[in-house]
């Protein structure tokens, strides 16, 4: 465990691809699989971006996937360690309103279809 002191600046963590509050205050506690991500792509800057799509995959989430299960979307921003293999905890929204057109990675209908009834693409 790393305890030294550190001084790191925070950007900015673009929601804007929340539909509503719906669902934001019950946002639950992931592991993700930090190695399922691409740097270049989802956290050039160390950081993944809110609003990225997750499916289940064992005990971690990982990066949705076209084919997988939608499980739902990282509800905010979350620092990618160096070693992608440690855990990465991140809250996960499972139920609520998203535009779709404001995420980040976009989602097809047949991803869409598998959150039926918990996510309501506006």
């Amino acid at each position: 465990m790393d305890l030294t002191i550190k001084r790191e600046s925070f950007g900015q963590d673009d929601q804007s691809w929340l539909g509503s509050a719906h669902g934001t205050n019950a946002a639950q506690t992931v592991t993700l699989d930090a190695s399922t991500f691409t740097k270049a792509t989802h956290y050039p800057e160390g950081w993944l971006k809110s609003g990225l799509p997750l499916a289940k995959s064992g005990e971690k989430h990982v990066l949705w996937t076209a084919g997988a299960d939608l499980a739902g979307f990282l509800f905010t921003t979350v620092r990618v360690p160096e070693d992608v293999a440690s855990p990465v905890g991140a809250a996960i929204l499972e139920h609520g309103r998203v535009k779709a057109a404001k995420l980040p990675v976009p989602v097809d209908a047949t991803g869409q279809a598998t959150a039926a009834g918990r996510i309501i693409f506006a």
